[in-house]
């Protein structure tokens, strides 16, 4: 399948409409029991501090997984992204309150490639740090 947006339409430089994913310790628990990564450091406060973490972190394919909505959003098909890559750089944390963190994601066309492909770079933030680097994924477009 191939997006809905054109091409044609898109020039180096468009800017995505941005996203912004609250997570809390429940969406952790879900997504612990639906990936089956049940490490003690997405949900045991005391265990991620012993490892020196600042307290429970979000998964990191669910943190990629929250970031890559933005461009399947954008392109109207998830199955127009035919790559996805990034470098977790720092974790999100995720307090034990009634609002958890924030992850918000922009992205922009970095470049028009061959093929009628565009390559889209995203950048993850929660509580003001930098959570994906080198966040790029190659849209296939109409």
């Amino acid at each position: 399948m191939t997006a809905k947006i054109t091409y044609d339409e898109v020039e180096v430089g468009t800017e995505l409409p941005a996203g912004s994913f609250p997570v809390t310790r429940a969406t952790l628990v879900r997504y612990a029991g639906a990936s089956g990564d049940f490490n003690p450091i997405h949900w045991n406060e005391r265990f991620a501090r012993e490892v020196g973490l600042p307290d429970v972190i979000a998964h990191g394919m669910f943190t990629m997984a929250e970031a890559i909505r933005v461009v399947t959003d954008w392109a109207g098909d998830p199955g127009a992204v035919v790559e996805y890559g990034v470098r977790f750089t720092k974790p999100v944390v995720v307090p034990d309150d009634e609002t958890g963190a924030l992850i918000e994601v922009s992205a922009k066309v970095g470049a028009k490639l061959d093929d009628r492909r565009v390559r889209v770079d995203l950048t993850a933030m929660s509580a003001g740090q930098k959570v994906l680097g080198m966040s790029r994924a190659v849209v296939q477009l109409a």
